[in-house]
């Protein structure tokens, strides 16, 4: 199954943090799967019409994060190691870089730390209820 990814120069995060993050997220979600070939970094340039350098950092982000492993004259592949470890570490740093944009926004909208903990609260609440 090919990859989907997009980006967005107006969104005002880095294009290869967008990568690095839609990778992360389909792993964790499983649409990525262990073994799974990416695109070659001049390919995914030419699919979103990026500088291959920017495809090439977010390659090495997701190699330093254990989330792939390129392998020289093969490629990038989704590392597959047997475990789901580096799974659930990409799945908290898209939750984190998430909840991090969040907070920002909060924080510029001038709710205090105590609003925001009663909505992060209420929120906990409404989805995992069963841990009250």
């Amino acid at each position: 199954m090919p990859i989907l990814l997009t980006v967005d120069a107006r969104s005002g995060v880095p294009i290869y943090q967008q990568i690095v993050e839609q990778v992360k997220r389909s792993a964790a979600l499983g649409v990525l799967q262990a073994g799974e070939q990416l695109p070659t970094v001049k390919q995914l340039a030419l699919d979103l019409t990026v500088n291959p350098n920017t495809v090439a950092r977010a390659y090495r982000d997701l190699e330093r994060d254990g989330v792939i492993e390129t392998s020289p004259g093969r490629g990038s592949f989704v590392r597959g190691d047997g475990t789901s470890a580096s799974t659930r570490l990409a799945a908290r740093d898209v939750v984190r870089r998430t909840i991090e944009g969040s907070v920002r926004e909060a924080k510029a909208m001038g709710l205090s730390r105590s609003d925001l903990r009663g909505v992060i609260d209420a929120t906990l609440d409404r989805w995992f209820p069963e841990e009250q």
